[in-house]
């Protein structure tokens, strides 16, 4: 996998793509640059920076981007010491690579200062219209404030969102990582069904999902997820975001798993619940009416449709069954860093037309949670010439443990 850099001799440790593969997304990203009459971006949202790029590293709690030009290489900005890991990670030469010094690290002294100087004034870019990600969750309003002072000649555009939406159709090696990431969540459900018994506590299960994560499968080691798991039972159900704790799985409880494999960052994610003892009606009600709505929703996911087509079409299902749920069903997914594997671009909700092609991966999650439960049946899907299949092989269901 290594592969030689000619600048300095540095091994390119993780060559995950070939640099043609990134060449042709960054052509992507400049078509959209212009139509929204950018000249310059800053991407600072850490998938963002690694689709660009290549770069792979767990620095993202500091500054770091990628400033794309019209007609230069891109350039990676990040902590001195994180210097060789861009030159081990990304496609970039050498002389595209600035670091700033420790002195701007966590200090009164801002790291945009310093890209604002050596970066942009440095190579004579003042005076243009400049994107930045103001939504991104690593773009903080002390870097715009610190740059629009540093460069008062330039405008400053709103590009949330746009390196995202370049993302939403797959190349074939990022399909077949995604798929990667579902045999190793197909493995990871299959210890949580031996596993999990009355009497056993929570955080135990979880250490064994992550170790079953980042074992991996076969020779493919998994990677950490974007989100940790989710965990809830019983009342704790109602709501879909509560991690673990070290309280024991108990009979007659109902517990969904919202969990991911994850290979070179790229995430498949699934969810489905586990109950122990022998459910009520109103689980096996549930479970009917999603596994039909999921399955209607599979059939309106081909390309021409919409993303509102699969969620119409999973509404319909709910409403013939007498179920009221709002809002979307699911979202785009792929390449992702801490804290969200979604891409955060369209959804599958009614009122989204964004048109479907081939190549574009969704979690579909129409997750149930009620007053005092909740209920999780999801897949993970990829948009197909003549269709969509799933990326993984969970069986479809609610899981029953005596």
């Amino acid at each position: 996998m290594s592969e030689i850099s000619s600048d300095t001799g540095f091994p390119k440790l993780r060559k995950f793509f070939d640099r043609a593969e990134y060449l042709v997304r960054l052509e992507k990203v400049r078509t959209e640059m212009v139509s929204r009459g950018m000249d310059l971006l800053i991407v600072s949202d850490p998938a963002n920076i690694g689709w660009m790029s290549g770069y792979d590293g767990y620095s993202f709690y500091n500054h770091q981007c990628v400033v794309v030009s019209m007609d230069n290489e891109p350039v990676w900005f990040g902590r001195g010491i994180d210097l060789n890991g861009a030159k081990a990670t990304t496609y970039m030469t050498d002389a595209a690579l600035f670091a700033y010094p420790e002195e701007y690290v966590q200090r009164d002294l801002h790291p945009m200062e310093y890209l604002a100087r050596e970066v942009i004034a440095g190579r004579h870019w003042e005076g243009l219209a400049v994107g930045v990600e103001m939504d991104s969750f690593y773009f903080s309003a002390a870097s715009l404030t610190t740059l629009q002072k540093h460069l008062p000649k330039n405008s400053w555009v709103d590009a949330t969102g746009l390196v995202n939406r370049q993302r939403a159709v797959k190349s074939e090696t990022e399909l077949r990582y995604m798929r990667i990431g579902g045999r190793i969540l197909e493995k990871m459900y299959g210890r949580i069904l031996d596993l999990i018994e009355p009497g056993m506590r929570k955080n135990d299960l979880v250490a064994e999902i992550f170790a079953t994560a980042i074992r991996g499968v076969d020779d493919f080691g998994g990677d950490y997820p974007s989100i940790v798991p989710l965990v809830p039972t019983g009342i704790e159900a109602a709501t879909p975001h509560l991690t673990w704790d070290d309280s024991k799985f108990q009979r007659g409880a109902g517990t969904f798993f919202e969990i991911a494999g994850v290979y070179r960052r790229y995430h498949c994610p699934l969810s489905r619940t586990v109950y122990i003892g022998q459910p009520p009606q109103k689980f096996l009600d549930a479970e009917k009416a999603v596994i039909e709505g999921i399955e209607a929703g599979l059939e309106a996911a081909k390309p021409g449709n919409t993303c509102e087509d699969i969620a119409t079409a999973f509404f319909s299902v709910m409403n013939r069954h007498g179920i009221q749920k709002s809002g979307r069903v699911g979202y785009p997914i792929g390449m992702s860093y801490p804290p969200d594997w979604g891409e955060r671009t369209t959804s599958l909700r009614v009122g989204d037309k964004t048109v479907l092609e081939p190549g574009m991966t969704f979690h579909f999650m129409p997750g149930l949670w009620f007053e005092d439960w909740g209920l999780e049946i999801t897949e993970s899907i990829v948009i197909t010439p003549t269709g969509s299949s799933c990326l993984c092989d969970v069986p479809r269901k609610l899981f029953v443990k005596n």
